[in-house]
């Protein structure tokens, strides 16, 4: 039987911890947050939808009356909103930034600022969150940075930089989602390069095969597909296991720049393990970000 985010967290004193979780009103990201608050953090649900979000929060203060669970506006689809976010959290330390949003849509669309929207908003945006966010995560005793992934990252098996993000005359969904996931691997071992001897944990993970989220919520068949699939996979609390796990795990050393599954390090794809590759992301990356106006170097 497979263990839940709450079973991971047993035992656990997060108090005087905040942690941001992207996506937390819903699919996996909703127990994660919540299990975190149980435990004693002060847990920033940053969330796209107000009316969602505060009713997550909602629901996790009626099962924990004396959680600190907030809600804060985040849209990773928007740079400007990014910024905002940024700008007006309220927090001079942040022990653990969890980039558990996605998105996977069947059909093109583009963010905000002009990108294909699934590596817009799984990538570029939490791209640049980490970039704002990094001077208080370094500020916090052992931070950590947590990307959710998935075994998807895998396809393509390499990623193809000429349709990077991929053009709507090119795209196919399950090779963009695909980029995507990968994008999310590689920023967590470039973190770790960079940041590792200074303190900071980042890691990657895959939560499951087809939890039900809404994850899909602008694909009707992926949303048919979810519904379908659900009595036969992980429930959104198991899902969450792998990625509660990331946060709490000691020694956090051996998390640094791994690839988790099933709440134990694995091996990610040959592509993922390429310096080369994640450095022309990382590049590739800071050019996005910066093109919708000027952000602080990181720290």
């Amino acid at each position: 039987m497979s263990r839940s985010a709450f079973d991971i967290v047993a035992g656990h004193d997060l108090t005087g911890r905040t942690i941001v979780v992207t996506g937390a009103n819903t699919g996996i990201g909703e127990p994660t947050a919540r299990a975190l608050a149980s435990a004693g953090a002060r847990v920033i649900y940053a969330c796209r939808s107000r009316a969602t979000g505060e009713a997550a929060v909602a629901r996790a203060r009626r099962e924990f009356p004396s959680c600190q669970a907030e809600f804060a506006e985040l849209d990773l689809a928007s740079l400007a909103s990014v910024r905002r976010f940024a700008e007006t959290l309220d927090a001079e330390r942040i022990d653990a930034l969890v980039c558990n949003a996605g998105l996977s849509r069947l059909d093109f669309a583009t963010t905000e600022d002009g990108f294909e929207q699934t590596v817009g908003v799984c990538h570029i945006g939490h791209f640049l969150l980490a970039r704002l966010l990094m001077p208080r995560l370094l500020a916090a005793p052992a931070p950590r940075v947590v990307m959710v992934s998935s075994t998807s990252h895998t396809m393509p098996p390499k990623l193809d930089f000429a349709n990077f993000p991929m053009k709507r005359e090119t795209y196919k969904g399950m090779t963009a989602y695909g980029q995507a996931k990968l994008a999310n691997v590689l920023m967590a071992k470039s973190l770790h390069r960079r940041y590792g001897e200074r303190g900071l944990v980042a890691c990657a993970l895959h939560p499951g095969t087809l939890i039900t989220t809404d994850i899909g919520r602008h694909s009707a068949v992926i949303g048919l597909l979810m519904r379908l699939v659900s009595p036969f996979t992980k429930s959104p609390a198991e899902g969450a296991a792998s990625t509660v796990w990331a946060v709490v795990h000691e020694p956090a050393a051996e998390l640094a720049g791994q690839y988790i599954k099933e709440c134990r390090v694995d091996r990610s794809s040959p592509e993922s393990n390429d310096p080369t590759v994640a450095e022309r992301v990382w590049a590739l990356s800071e050019s996005w970000v910066e093109q919708a106006g000027a952000v602080p170097a990181w720290p």
